[in-house]
């Protein structure tokens, strides 16, 4: 059973709260997480036996189990939460009431903000972070992980036909249900054809007006979809950084694919070979690396920020942390060997004030410093060594 680095976090914030929300897409592996990791009586409001004990009289179904209680799929049965914060604010003092679990972020985090407010704390599930994954117990090395994705059935399918057929599986379910709820105007295949679209702007500027016009839909309603992808954690948009340097900044987000697997499948890219041939190699290196910092920093560090920066000259630097006064800036390459021009622009950044240190990622074995607080490191290593301050 793999354990997952959220769940310290859970613990953590169990001793803090009443209620604990852990959230993500469908499949991250938050029932997996409760069922093996969490103490309490754990429902599945998804399935019927389950959810009719809640169903006609939601306060007598809490108060007659022994606390804590676990409650997947919360946001199927939204008349819970009121009544969970009367039952909580009887005993405002008591924590680790309470684990929900959730799938559908728009929705829950709606209800919880109305009737939770200063009762919960959240957590985020994402799909596995390779450090959580060992090459010598689960079979796994860092370029299938990096082709196959996150979400455990996909990660630990026995072969790629097998991650295909699932992927298939978890793109149509997601259009079909997820999705559908919202009564878009698009028909379940257009917006298939149009995730199949945006998986080929992933790691470039965002335009809404110009994926308009190549779906032949109002940028309005492009913008509309996006905020709804972005909400299903499908998609994230990385936000510019604004310095005060005579430099002409570009102001658009930057569009990333957030789990590699679905990424590689809207693309038809199905092997090791065709990942290392592809000429979306270096944005999906990109986007996969920007995904397992940005989460292995949030369970680090509350209030963390990330942001890219790019000059309308196109100097650019991939990803900038913000840890309070520290700001430190990422570049990454999906090659084996590198030049100076790689950390060119770290190493000016540096000179303007704008960050304190750079790190330039890639797929080489071997770490070095190239200049003062400018290090090379190798992808696996960089990962295992900021996952040690967590595990």
């Amino acid at each position: 059973m793999i354990q997952r680095f959220a769940l310290k976090r859970i613990q953590r914030l169990g001793k803090q709260f009443p209620v604990v929300l852990t959230f993500w897409a469908r499949q991250s592996g938050k029932t997996t997480l409760a069922r093996h990791f969490l103490k309490g009586e754990y429902f599945d409001l998804e399935k019927p036996s389950d959810q009719q004990i809640f169903l006609h009289d939601i306060e007598y179904a809490l108060r007659r189990f022994k606390e804590p209680l676990i409650l997947d799929e919360a946001q199927t049965l939204p008349e819970l939460f009121p009544v969970l914060r009367a039952l909580i604010d009887e005993q405002r003092d008591k924590k680790g009431r309470y684990f929900l679990l959730g799938s559908v972020n728009p929705v829950l985090i709606k209800q919880i903000s109305e009737s939770l407010a200063g009762r919960v704390g959240i957590c985020e599930l994402t799909p596995f972070l390779y450090p959580e994954l060992k090459e010598k117990n689960d079979g796994i090395s860092f370029e299938e992980f990096w082709l196959k994705g996150g979400v455990p059935d996909a990660t630990l399918s026995n072969d790629l036909v097998e991650w295909q057929t699932w992927q298939e599986n978890y793109i149509r379910t997601f259009v079909e249900r997820d999705i559908a709820r919202f009564r878009l105007k698009m028909s379940a295949i257009q917006i298939r054809q149009f995730m199949g679209l945006l998986a080929h702007y992933h790691g470039n500027l965002f335009n809404a007006s110009e994926i308009s016009k190549s779906f032949g839909i109002s940028y309005h309603t492009v913008n509309a979809y996006l905020d709804l992808l972005e909400g299903h954690f499908l998609v994230r948009r990385l936000r510019p950084f604004y310095v005060n340097i005579k430099k002409r900044l570009v102001k658009s987000p930057k569009f990333y694919i957030r789990d590699s697997g679905v990424l590689h499948y809207l693309l038809g890219v199905s092997s090791e070979r065709m990942l290392l041939e592809s000429p979306k190699r270096g944005s999906s290196f990109e986007g996969f690396m920007i995904e397992q910092i940005i989460t292995l920093e949030e369970l680090r560090h509350e209030g963390a920020r990330f942001y890219f920066y790019r000059t309308h000259a196109g100097a650019e630097i991939n990803l900038i942390v913000e840890l309070g006064p520290e700001r430190i800036g990422f570049e990454f390459k999906s090659a084996v060997s590198l030049s100076k021009n790689d950390w060119r622009n770290l190493k000016d950044a540096i000179a303007e004030g704008f960050i304190q240190r750079g790190i330039v990622i890639y797929l080489g074995e071997r770490s070095f410093d190239v200049a003062e607080n400018i290090s090379i490191i190798p992808a696996k290593d960089y990962l295992q060594q900021k996952a040690s301050f967590i595990a």
